[in-house]
């Protein structure tokens, strides 16, 4: 979206109704130091994306960026407690970028989220996806990058679906994917 105000009120304004129905529990995500764990977050939404992601992704209006929405509205309502989100829509690359920006004593650590659904095979996903995200942690100089890609192909088990945190590297730079 290239106005910078409905890049931040539309994606808000769509997934509000999701965002209010999440339980706001204190910092569970929150390590003793401050530091955040963002794979504690995102974790713990496979959980939640694998046990609810039928009945609320046919609450949005746009199916197809539905997961995508629903990881945004999980994590604005965590990280709006200390911290914020930044996105960037690469509409035609079918995915979406986000920025977590999390607050650290007198630091500022940022974490790359890239979200990617799944049109070819999962290899081809992760290689185009590993690119992305490790282009847009250099652009934003964040310390970790996390890698999502939604398998929304009918027919499919979860188990199948569902894979927690492989490690890969492009260029040098780790990068955590998750399947879901």
């Amino acid at each position: 979206m290239a106005n910078p105000i409905y890049a931040e009120v539309v994606p808000r304004e769509l997934t509000w109704v999701i965002q209010e129905e999440f339980e706001q529990e204190t910092a569970w995500y929150v390590n003793a130091d401050g530091s955040l764990d963002v794979a504690k977050l995102i974790t713990e939404f496979q959980t939640l994306f694998r046990e609810h992601s039928e009945h609320w992704v046919t609450r949005f209006q746009y199916q197809e960026a539905g997961p995508q929405l629903l990881l945004q509205a999980f994590l604005q309502r965590i990280v709006n407690s200390g911290g914020r989100i930044e996105r960037e829509y690469g509409l035609g690359r079918m995915r979406t970028d986000l920025l977590i920006v999390w607050p650290q004593g007198d630091q500022t650590r940022k974490f790359v989220v890239e979200c990617k659904l799944l049109h070819k095979s999962l290899e081809q996903t992760i290689d185009e996806g590993l690119e992305q995200t490790a282009e847009y942690m250099d652009r934003c100089a964040a310390e970790a990058g996390h890698l999502v890609i939604f398998d929304r192909r009918e027919g499919r088990r979860w188990e199948d679906k569902v894979f927690h945190c492989r490690r890969a590297s492009n260029s040098g730079v780790e990068i955590d994917i998750w399947g879901m």
